[in-house]
C-alpha cells in the first residue's frame, strides 16, 4: 500500500474535457478527502460507435491544460500507451501493480455511467478493484442510478460510511451540483461557430481555437456524452 493515501481516478475520452468532468472530481475529492486526482484519457473507448474527433495528442494536451495549477491533480498516459481497447478493469489492475491497494482507489463516475455498470468488462469483479464514487449528474439522479442496479444497493452508502480501512470496496454516493455540460454539446457549439467559454477552462478554449479542433465537420456522435465520456466497459 502507498502509505494509506487516497487516490481519485477519473477516466474518459475527454473529447474535449470540460467543467462537468472537473466538477465531478472536485465533488469526490471534497466528500472523501482524496489526496490526489488522477486523470486518465482513454485511448480506444469500447462504447463509442466512431473514433474520438480529436487525436489522442490533442485530448491529452487539453486535459493537461484543464488541470494545470490544480494542486494534487496529475495526468496519466497509461491508457494512451496501452494497445487495444481501454477498459477500466485493466487500468485498475495496473494501479494495483504500481502499489495502490483497491481500498485506496476511488474511481469517479457519473450516475448515468454507473447505471450501465452491469455491462462493463469483468463485472462484478471490477467492483472489488476499487471503490466506485457515483456523482449525481444532471439527467440521472442517484436514486435512478441505484434503481437500475438493485443488486448493488446493499453495497452503496454515503461518504460518511467510507472509512479509512473498509472490509471491502464500496459504492459511495455523492450528491453534487455539477454543471450541465457534455462533450457533445461543446462539439456541436464549435461546429456551429458558437462560444464555449462557459463550458471549459480558458486554456482549453485557446487550444481548441488555435488548432481548429471540432470545427470542420458535423458531429457524428449521436449519444449525448453527459457524464465522463467513460471508457468504462
Amino acid at each position: 500500500m502507498t502509505n494509506g493515501r487516497r487516490l481519485g481516478v477519473i477516466g474518459g475520452t475527454f473529447d474535449p474535457i470540460h467543467y462537468g468532468h472537473l466538477d465531478a472530481a472536485d465533488a469526490a475529492r471534497t466528500a472523501l478527502a482524496l489526496d490526489e486526482i488522477l486523470v486518465v484519457p482513454t485511448h480506444d473507448p469500447p462504447h463509442r460507435p466512431v473514433d474520438p474527433r480529436a487525436t489522442a495528442f490533442h485530448r491529452f494536451a487539453l486535459a493537461a491544460l484543464a488541470i494545470d495549477g490544480r494542486d494534487g491533480w496529475r495526468l496519466s498516459d497509461m491508457e494512451l500507451r496501452r494497445p487495444g481497447r481501454s477498459y477500466t478493469w485493466d487500468t485498475l489492475r495496473a494501479l494495483h501493480e504500481s502499489g495502490w491497494d483497491a481500498s485506496q482507489i476511488f474511481f469517479i463516475l457519473g450516475t448515468d455511467a454507473f447505471a450501465e455498470i452491469a455491462s462493463w468488462r469483468a463485472y462484478p469483479e471490477v467492483l472489488d478493484a476499487a471503490n466506485f464514487v457515483v456523482i449525481a449528474r444532471p439527467g440521472t439522479t442517484l436514486a435512478q442510478a441505484l434503481a437500475r442496479t438493485p443488486d448493488l444497493v446493499a453495497r452503496a452508502g454515503t461518504p460518511a460510511g467510507a472509512g479509512a480501512a473498509p472490509e471491502r470496496t464500496r459504492v459511495v454516493l455523492v450528491e453534487a451540483n455539477t454543471r450541465d455540460v457534455s462533450s457533445t454539446i461543446i462539439r456541436q457549439r464549435l461546429t456551429a461557430g458558437q462560444a464555449i467559454d462557459d463550458l471549459v477552462p480558458p486554456a482549453v478554449v485557446r487550444h481548441i481555437l488555435v488548432h481548429a479542433l471540432y470545427r470542420a465537420e458535423d458531429d457524428l456522435h449521436g449519444k449525448d456524452e453527459r457524464d465522463q465520456d467513460q471508457h468504462a466497459h
